[in-house]
């Protein structure tokens, strides 16, 4: 799998569109910024200034890197305006990848809008169990 943010981002952005007109939602405005040398791209999305009834906007940050077996994979970021919730796509190397199909996977979860914070895993702290005293009260 080559890497391939611009032209990522792109069909990320021919999704959104796309999904969001078959369900009359808002058109977007998108700028996108992409750095080869660093593996990253971001894309921030807006609704135009003119429209009717503008949502919140928020944007997609691709991250290209290598596994520890070596094998490229890119992660997608997403986050919305107005929450600090953020979710994580990843799109691994496989021998049938579709772009497109991909691209629209990404689209559709930044679409439906920030997780509830009850639903996103790894946040949560381990219970503490009664008989875990303090770091600090076993020294000295």
């Amino acid at each position: 799998m080559p890497t391939r943010l611009l032209s990522f981002l792109t069909e990320i952005e021919k999704a959104l569109v796309k999904e969001s007109a078959s369900n009359m939602g808002p058109t977007w405005d998108c700028s996108r910024m992409v750095s080869y040398h660093q593996s990253i791209a971001r894309m921030i999305l807006s609704t135009p200034k003119d429209a009717e009834s503008p949502a919140p906007g928020g944007a997609v940050f691709l991250q290209s890197f290598l596994l520890s077996d070596g094998s490229p994979c890119i992660k997608a970021s997403l986050s919305w305006e107005g929450s600090n919730e953020t979710s994580v796509v990843a799109v691994y190397s496989k021998p049938q990848l579709n772009w497109k199909v991909e691209a629209g996977r990404v689209a559709s979860k930044w679409l439906a809008g920030p997780p509830a914070a009850a639903t996103v895993e790894g946040l949560h702290e381990p219970a503490r169990d009664a008989s875990m005293a303090p770091l600090s009260a076993a020294v000295g």
